[in-house]
Parts: C-alpha cells; sequence; structure tokens
C-alpha cells in the first residue's frame, strides 16, 4: 500500500502552551503529519479517551480521503472512467462540497482537480520541470470542479472527463480536525484546540479566564518575525507556503504561480480555512481583499516576495478586518497601518 510523502516540515502557526493553565496534551500520526490535541479539563484519563476517539475519527476520515490509499473513495475516483457513477461515503461527499463551494467563491483559485497539472511540471522524482504546449492542454481538458457532477440524493459522484486526479490534500486535513471537534464536542469537551501539523489549527472554547487560545503567525523565512499574534475561539486558522523547489499551480492559467511566499487565512471552520489560504496562495492580493470583503468572517495575511528586478521590497499584505493589536509592528509597518 502507498504511503503519503511527508509534508514540508515548516510551521505555519505557533502556540504558547505553556500560558494554558491545566492542559491536557495528546498526539497522532495521520495524513504524513502530527495531530494534536489540547484539551483543559479536570480529569485527564476522561480527556485522553476523548481525544483517543477523536484520532479514530481522524483514522476513519484519512482512509476515505487518501489519494494514497488503494481503496479509498478518492483513489477510486481517480480511476473512474467518465460518466459512470460511484456511490461514496457522506463524509466524501461534504468535502467534495466545501471544496466545489470554495472554488465557486475564489473564481476557480481553490480546485482539487489540478493533480494532473502538478504532475505536469515535475518529473518522476518531483524534480521541476517545464512541460510541453501539448501535455498542458491535455490536463487542462482533465481539470476542474465543473467536470465533477456529485449527486447528494444518492451519495454519488461522476466524472465529465477521465481518468482525473483528484487531490483533497488541500482541505482533507482541516475536513478531518473539523469532524475531530464535532466528536470532543458529543464527550462535552468544550475547552480544546486541534492541529494538525501546525498548518491547519481549530479553537473551540477559550480557555477559563483566557480570551482565547494564544497562536502566533511568523515569517516562515525567519521565525524570530513575529507577524501576529491571536487569540482563537471558535475559529480556524491556516497556512500555506512555496516549498523550496516545489510549485503551486494556479489552476486557472495551468501555470505555477509566483509572487508569493507564504499565506495565512482565518475562518470558522477548518476545511474553508485549509482551502482558502491555498486559494489566497493563488489569488492576488486584490483578489484576496475583494473575497474577504464579501466574506465578512474571513481574512488573511499574505506575504509577497522581494522582486530584486523591480525593486519591490517583500511586502506582508494583511485581508480582511483584523482587530486592534494582532498584527505586530513589522507587519502593520510592512502593510501600511
Amino acid at each position: 500500500m502507498a504511503k503519503e510523502p511527508p509534508p514540508p516540515q515548516t510551521q505555519f502557526v505557533r502556540s504558547d502552551w505553556a500560558a494554558v493553565p491545566d492542559v491536557h496534551r495528546f498526539s497522532h500520526q495521520a495524513m504524513a503529519t502530527t495531530f494534536e490535541v489540547m484539551v483543559q479539563y479536570e480529569d485527564r484519563s476522561y480527556a485522553q479517551q476523548a481525544a483517543k476517539a477523536a484520532f479514530d475519527e481522524l483514522d476513519r476520515i484519512e482512509t476515505l480521503l487518501s489519494r494514497f490509499l488503494e481503496t479509498s473513495d478518492v483513489t477510486q475516483i481517480n480511476h473512474l472512467p467518465a460518466e459512470r457513477p460511484l456511490h461514496i461515503a457522506l463524509d466524501t461527499l461534504e468535502c467534495l462540497k466545501i471544496a466545489a463551494e470554495v472554488h465557486s467563491q475564489t473564481g476557480g483559485a481553490f480546485d482539487v482537480t489540478v493533480g494532473l497539472l502538478v504532475d505536469c511540471w515535475r518529473d518522476k522524482d518531483k524534480k521541476p520541470r517545464t512541460p510541453s504546449a501539448e501535455e498542458l492542454q491535455s490536463a487542462r481538458a482533465r481539470t476542474g470542479m465543473d467536470l465533477i457532477l456529485l449527486d447528494e440524493p444518492t451519495c454519488a459522484v461522476a466524472l465529465l472527463a477521465g481518468p482525473m486526479r483528484i487531490d483533497l490534500g488541500g482541505i482533507g486535513k482541516g475536513y478531518g480536525v473539523d469532524r475531530m471537534a464535532e466528536l470532543l464536542r458529543e464527550w462535552s469537551i468544550d475547552r480544546a484546540m486541534i492541529h494538525g501539523g501546525f498548518s491547519s489549527v481549530l479553537a473551540l472554547d477559550a480557555p477559563r479566564g483566557m480570551p482565547g487560545w494564544p497562536v502566533t503567525l511568523s515569517h516562515p523565512g525567519d521565525r524570530s518575525r513575529t507577524l501576529a499574534r491571536l487569540q482563537l475561539a471558535h475559529v480556524s486558522v491556516s497556512g500555506s507556503g512555496v516549498e523550496k523547489g516545489g510549485h503551486i499551480i494556479d489552476p486557472r492559467t495551468g501555470r505555477p504561480i509566483a509572487g508569493k511566499l507564504a499565506a495565512w487565512s482565518i475562518a470558522p471552520d477548518a476545511a474553508r480555512a485549509d482551502a482558502l489560504s491555498t486559494a489566497f496562495m493563488v489569488m492576488t492580493a486584490d483578489e484576496a481583499k475583494d473575497y474577504c470583503r464579501e466574506h465578512a468572517t474571513v481574512r488573511g495575511l499574505l506575504i509577497l516576495h522581494e522582486d530584486t528586478t523591480t525593486g519591490q521590497a517583500e511586502q506582508i499584505v494583511p485581508v480582511g478586518a483584523w482587530r486592534p493589536g494582532e498584527l505586530t509592528d513589522e507587519a502593520a509597518v510592512s502593510a501600511g497601518r
């Protein structure tokens, strides 16, 4: 059985767990990274049982959404001939529905069908390459959320072109975190925070006597440069970036993006936060600002590359309605605030 390769080691979100009293911390390996549950609860044994149940739920979600597991729904979709329906699990359907929603809202900047385009831009050793025009045309003909038909009454999916390469890596981790949070609530665990690999974080109720779970966003190239300090409660934050030598593909053009180093999104749930951090890497700063104006519960932070050819300095660009004191002086100055 093929295994998912480990993700880049950049931690997009950090938290000072020591600042929260009476916290029990539990970890679990899944989706090629480390997930953690931080619980503020009197009974450690009970908290551990609840965390174990949440991790079991995460494992179940992975068996459905991972393209690296031969029996997963996603793998079966990727082997599906055109116009042949396939019955899938409700969780897979829900994840694809969220992906389609974000795809529509972002004008196609987030697209889980981009896998064939990604493959065009790397060789068999995963090193960057430049595809031919014919390769790009073929991949683009089998890319696009409009090629996926979802039938809710029968919980089925069909493709208008095939084979396609669906990859839920940009949303599946966040979806798993959301399901974990639901299960913790069922166990009456309310004061908790969950993260997957420090790139997908979801806070439930704030710790006792605190405004929220303390989280910082730091420059991925220099962890000493803190850009924002947050107090999270009932919200999720996600980060995306370009690993060294890697590519993020713009589904709208079929070509790698340029000009951004990293992006964070803050949204009500982890699945959408995951998808939006990827979308913000693809969208222009103005597009991201327009999105946040239309979606008041979402905000983001972008790092634009230094451009030596034009003399443009690195820029930190906040989008959406940031609260007073959340952005550090460096981020505020760079943003011109």
